[in-house]
């Protein structure tokens, strides 16, 4: 037994050694994985975004770049993009208002585009006080006409009702309101975030999956492209789990929404009726909460009918804007 037991002295100690190379092999592997796979490696500072077109402001909580359009004296519109593509995705809209002679401003929300990464609860408080710091910088003390596309119908409602001196008519274009939902597994944790969107892909999956907001994705090549741009900078997919994790415990807009609706300004409304985020059902309760607003189904489009089909909402905005001036008496 002694001799047994002397004879496997030897072999633990040669392979322990061996264990723990191949256990540092395993983790010096897994790094340089994360590290060649992650698309977060550049910072958003001055260099980065003389990159940019547009123009950037310093408000309360950090920098937001924004774009204005049309002249000085046109009425104000506001447009507020969707969860995490950035302003862009107000294209084509954006110029045919600014041609019409309205004064347009779209900007990117914190976290997305080419504003800052900040280090904040990413809940609508944040974001209606960037609207609000956005309009008052640039000396907007008018009511304006305020877009919100997508989630952006989530920031708008809570603006209107958080500010309804400031608002003028509401666009809502494939609105989707705070709803609570569990956060999944993966959101809960920093951790278990980075490990899904760098190891397993869900930074791809992101850009990729919005092409899915199209009915033709195949006219739009570029689309996943120019979503990616915003990616490369650090911190940007935390701010959309923070983003995530605020909506999982805000309270449901049902009762925010009756409030906005209970104020006589416009309301306009444009659906895509292809869209698989939207249902007729979502719209239906939406105008039981706005009885004011107008509709505008949009044939052979998904959920961004201002893109696919800009002929039809273009200038189905442009006269519901117009007309508000012989609704309202309101400076």
């Amino acid at each position: 037994m002694a001799q047994t037991a002397a004879a496997g002295t030897p072999r633990r100690s040669i392979w322990l050694p061996v264990l723990w190379v191949v256990l540092l092999l395993l983790v010096a592997v897994t790094v340089g994985t994360y590290v060649a796979r992650d698309p977060e490696r550049r910072v958003l500072d001055d260099a980065a975004r003389a990159e940019a077109t547009g123009r950037f402001i310093r408000l309360d909580d950090g920098i937001t770049h924004y774009e204005v359009a049309g002249p000085d004296t046109g009425r104000v519109v506001l447009l507020a993009a969707a969860f995490s593509v950035p302003a862009y995705i107000w294209d084509p809209l954006y110029k045919q208002l600014a041609d019409a002679g309205f004064r347009v401003i779209r900007f990117d929300y914190y976290g997305r585009g080419w504003s800052d990464r900040i280090d904040a609860s990413y809940d609508q408080d944040l974001f209606v006080r960037q609207m609000a710091g956005l309009l008052d910088s640039l000396g907007v003390r008018t009511k304006v006409t305020i877009a919100g596309l997508s989630y952006g119908a989530a920031m708008v409602t809570s603006f209107a009702d958080r500010h309804p001196e400031r608002v003028r008519a509401l666009v809502y274009i494939d609105p989707v309101f705070n709803n609570r939902r569990p956060l999944p597994p993966r959101e809960r944790s920093r951790l278990a975030w980075n490990v899904y969107m760098v190891m397993q892909r869900g930074s791809d999956a992101m850009a990729e999956g919005q092409l899915a907001d199209f009915r033709n994705p195949e006219l739009h090549p570029d689309w996943v492209e120019r979503y990616r741009v915003q990616q490369q900078f650090k911190g940007t997919r935390e701010a959309w789990r923070r983003t995530r994790a605020a909506i999982a415990v805000a309270p449901d807009q049902a009762e925010q929404l009756r409030r906005v609706g209970e104020d006589p300004r416009p309301v306009f409304i444009v659906w895509g009726r292809q869209d698989p985020a939207v249902s007729f059902e979502d719209i239906e309760a939406t105008m039981a909460a706005l009885p004011r607003a107008a509709l505008l189904p949009v044939d052979s489009a998904a959920h961004l009918p201002h893109i696919e089909r800009p002929a039809v909402v273009g200038p189905a905005v442009l006269r519901f804007l117009v007309a508000i001036d012989l609704w309202l008496s309101v400076p």
